[in-house]
C-alpha cells in the first residue's frame, strides 16, 4: 500500500500529464499570464549568456569585457594593478582565461578604471 499526501488518483494525475504533455512540449511559455514570461534579450545586450567573455575570443568585444569586469571587480578594486586585480579576480571566481588575461599584463601599469582595464586587455589580445 502506498503511503503518502498525493491529493489526487493515480489514474487522474496520469491524466493531468497527458493532457499538459503538448503544451510542455510545444517549446512555448507555460504561464497564462504574459507579463510573468522571461523578456527576450535585445538586440545590443552584450552576450555574457553564452558563456565566459575572454579577451581574444569573437565575441570580447570593449564592451562585453568592460560589462564583465564591472560585474566581477566593482568600483572598489581600483587603482589597482594588474597582479592585485589578478588576484581579487580568482578571489571572486572569475573564469581562469580572464584572470589570465589580466596577469599577463605589464606589472608596472595601475589601472584606476574598468574602462581602462578593458581597453588594454582588449588592444592586446586584438
Amino acid at each position: 500500500m502506498q503511503r503518502g499526501s498525493d491529493r489526487l488518483s493515480v489514474h487522474r494525475d496520469d491524466e493531468m500529464k497527458h493532457e499538459l504533455q503538448g503544451l510542455l512540449r510545444s517549446g512555448h511559455p507555460t504561464r497564462t499570464e504574459e507579463w510573468n514570461d522571461p523578456e527576450p534579450s535585445a538586440e545590443d545586450d552584450p552576450e555574457v549568456w553564452g558563456g565566459p567573455v575572454v579577451p581574444g575570443t569573437s565575441r570580447a568585444s570593449l564592451e562585453t569585457v568592460r560589462l564583465e569586469l564591472a560585474r566581477i571587480l566593482g568600483r572598489s578594486s581600483f587603482p589597482a594593478g594588474a597582479e592585485e586585480l589578478a588576484r581579487t579576480l580568482r578571489r571572486k571566481n572569475a573564469p581562469d582565461a580572464l584572470v589570465e588575461a589580466v596577469r599577463r599584463l605589464p606589472h608596472k601599469e595601475r589601472y584606476t578604471t574598468v574602462q581602462e582595464l578593458a581597453q588594454k586587455l582588449v588592444r592586446d589580445s586584438g
